[in-house]
């Protein structure tokens, strides 16, 4: 019988709960699949330019400045560009933090489309 990892959730003297990690992987795409997504920030993504957001979202789905540029026929310096001023106009301090604004405003959406806003 192969070996599997199996992943215990337990709370303070509740019961002990085993679970494979699919149905982990399950249980948490359905979470936040259910999270009701925040509207963005008051006025936050508005501020940034139509290009801009598409690079907030290239960024958030992980793409590299060479990947950006390719994919937008732009150069790597003019991806720089546009990601400093992304994070100038966001008050952010890296990509990071970028990352994590574009899925709580619900600009992109874990395992789905981006959404237009």
């Amino acid at each position: 019988m192969a070996a599997s990892t199996l992943i215990l959730l337990t709370t303070p003297g509740g019961p002990r709960v085993l679970l494979a990690p699919a149905v982990t992987r399950r249980l948490i795409s359905e979470f936040a699949r259910m999270t009701p997504r925040r509207a963005p920030a008051a006025g936050a993504l508005s501020t940034l330019t139509p290009r801009e957001t598409q690079v907030l979202r290239l960024v958030a789905e992980g793409l590299s400045n060479p990947e950006i540029g390719a994919r937008l026929i732009v150069t790597e310096e003019t991806v720089k560009t546009h990601v400093s001023r992304v994070l100038n106009k966001l008050g952010l301090r890296d990509r990071t933090q970028a990352v994590v604004m574009a899925y709580e405003t619900g600009l992109v959406v874990p395992g789905g489309a981006a959404t237009a806003l």
